[in-house]
């Protein structure tokens, strides 16, 4: 089956969504970045089941990620923030423990759609997506600008397609 086949079967799939965004210091009115992945989602026609702000700690990312995949209704989890380098980031080490299978071409896609945006400063990214017990996991940046560019141009478009591929 051609890519075209494949993305063709997994438009009518609808991806069951945990978002997650990890910072020290936003809630529910100040978090742009975690409103504009629920919107994505929306808009692509996904469901957000859960979404939770916390703060950016490794025990509390692990213990909210190992919830999330013990639940049967979500197939899909995107966190926001603390993919960068200084020494509270500590998203990507945790998301990288759990995932199974990674899926290199997301980050490397990410750096080279964020290099057209930011420049040489993209090469700061850490973005990582992979899959974990069955789910599909993505790790984003907390900057609002790099989100959309990761939901519109790489998540949204390929969400069925990728839990299409999981389905088999």
């Amino acid at each position: 089956m051609s890519a075209a086949q494949h993305r063709a079967c997994g438009k009518a799939l609808v991806a069951q969504c945990a978002v997650v965004t990890l910072s020290d210091t936003r809630n529910e009115s100040t978090d742009k970045s975690g409103a504009a992945v629920k919107a994505g989602l929306a808009a692509a026609g996904h469901a957000v089941l859960e979404y939770a702000i916390i703060k950016d700690e490794p025990a509390d990312l692990r213990a909210l990620l190992a919830k999330l995949l013990d639940r049967d209704d979500i197939n899909v989890i995107i966190t926001n923030g603390g993919t960068g380098i200084a020494a509270r980031d500590q998203t990507i080490p945790v998301v990288e423990s759990i995932i199974e299978t990674p899926l290199p071409g997301f980050g490397e896609l990410f750096r080279m759609l964020s290099y057209e945006q930011v420049g040489a400063a993209a090469m700061l990214s850490r973005a990582v997506a992979g899959v974990a017990r069955g789910k599909l996991i993505f790790a984003l940046p907390g900057s609002t600008r790099a989100v959309e560019l990761a939901m519109q141009k790489l998540i949204c478009p390929e969400l069925g397609h990728l839990i299409n591929h999981l389905q088999k």
